[in-house]
């Protein structure tokens, strides 16, 4: 039987969760954060919320795994800001997270479709 690939812990699963959800933002096109805390926003029809002490560590993060790059632009009101795009290396991990949380929603489902017990 095949090896799962397991989170270790609570912390790992949050940032893996979110590491998806920006790299999946990033390859509808390349954003800045907010633009990226706002996709997620409405692709989730307001249920996921991304505060910024959460988002810009988990881009430096990814920033720093080579599996997004950031560049400086004006924008049109004048103001630098940073702009996001996925890496090839980021495509791969992308398809790799995708995997991995299919695995858990499976997971998830089989343990759901289980009949109760009647033991407490």
């Amino acid at each position: 039987m095949p090896r799962r690939t397991r989170y270790q812990n609570r912390i790992e699963l949050l940032q893996g969760t979110l590491d998806l959800l920006i790299l999946q933002t990033l390859q509808w096109g390349p954003r800045h954060g907010y633009g990226i805390a706002l996709a997620i926003q409405a692709g989730s029809s307001d249920v996921l919320q991304v505060d910024t002490g959460s988002l810009y560590p988990a881009l430096h993060r990814l920033e720093k795994q080579k599996w997004i790059s950031a560049t400086w632009k004006l924008s049109p009101n004048k103001q630098r800001t940073r702009v996001y795009r996925l890496t090839a290396a980021g495509r791969r991990q992308l398809l790799s997270e995708r995997s991995r949380w299919q695995a858990i929603v499976d997971a998830m489902a089989a343990v759901l479709a289980k009949p109760g017990s009647t033991e407490p």
